[in-house]
């Protein structure tokens, strides 16, 4: 592979179209996404106080739709940027790479959140605030059976992460067909895990509000790996889509590497969550 220096003094492939610039970088045009992206940010966390203390939704209805109309025209941007010649340089691309993995590090720690706040409690749970008894999981709660529903989640993401990797694959190895396949089936997957993981909470055996420290645990760790399945098979069906379109080539691909990336995150946090809270949190079986 051949090899040019630019004026910045990187290295880039010869065979790169050439930047619009004298150097590999890309600056960014004018574009109001960011602004519109705080204030709809802004309206939605508000809204959410609104709604919560004084029933009031339409200002949390205005953040929401604001918030995805941004997401969607701000991509749409970024996607029509990387089909113009010599914008999405090597260089440019590295830097995305490094901005997902820093938002994939910034998830994890929102998780460690949840996994602390549950193993303070599972620890010690002498500090659970009227406990009659210092166990857990707190008495009168009756927990999932862990080899059910929560077993084949398990089953069914670890399977979605092989479907995945065989798309990555195939796409590198120019096997559109077979990128095609592994993605639908991924996206497939993931809506099956979603509809088992309603089903699941329909059938829980405690309730979210006034509950107690287990619930409260239980829903917001698994509730917020839930949006992130659902977030991940979004954004894996976008890729399918840009895939089916030709979007994708396999050196430049990396809308889909990133949408690999954070599903495989999304896979490792529930082995987590089945481990430590379903298995290894497992009180009195509740029976259906």
């Amino acid at each position: 592979m051949a090899l040019d220096t630019t004026t910045a003094g990187m290295a880039i492939d010869s065979s790169e179209p050439p930047p619009p610039h004298k150097h590999p970088y890309h600056l960014v045009d004018p574009s109001p996404w960011p602004l519109v992206s705080a204030f709809s940010a802004g309206a939605l966390l508000f809204g959410i106080v609104l709604w919560s203390h004084y029933n009031i939704h339409w200002m949390f209805g205005l953040g929401l739709v604001g918030t995805l109309a941004s997401m969607f025209f701000w991509w749409r941007d970024v996607v029509r940027e990387s089909k113009q010649p010599g914008v999405h340089t090597p260089i440019v691309r590295i830097g995305m790479r490094y901005g997902m993995s820093l938002f994939i590090a910034s998830e994890v720690m929102f998780f460690v959140a949840f996994f602390w706040a549950y193993f303070h409690f599972a620890l010690y749970p002498e500090h659970v605030a009227g406990a009659e008894t210092a166990i857990w999981p707190p008495k009168g709660i009756h927990t999932f059976d862990p080899f059910g529903l929560p077993f084949l989640n398990t089953m069914i993401l670890l399977l979605s992460g092989c479907t995945v990797t065989w798309a990555h694959h195939s796409l590198i190895e120019g096997d559109r067909k077979g990128m095609l396949q592994g993605l639908a089936l991924t996206v497939c997957l993931g809506l099956f895990f979603t509809t088992l993981q309603a089903v699941e909470y329909s059938e829980a055996p405690f309730a979210f509000a006034g509950g107690g420290v287990y619930p409260s645990t239980f829903f917001l760790a698994t509730g917020f790996h839930g949006f992130h399945v659902i977030v991940g098979t979004i954004f894996l069906a976008v890729c399918l889509i840009r895939g089916w379109r030709g979007d994708f080539t396999p050196k430049r691909h990396f809308g889909f590497e990133a949408a690999a990336w954070y599903w495989h995150f999304v896979d490792v946090v529930w082995l987590f969550l089945f481990i430590c809270v379903y298995l290894w949190g497992a009180g009195e079986i509740a029976q259906h």
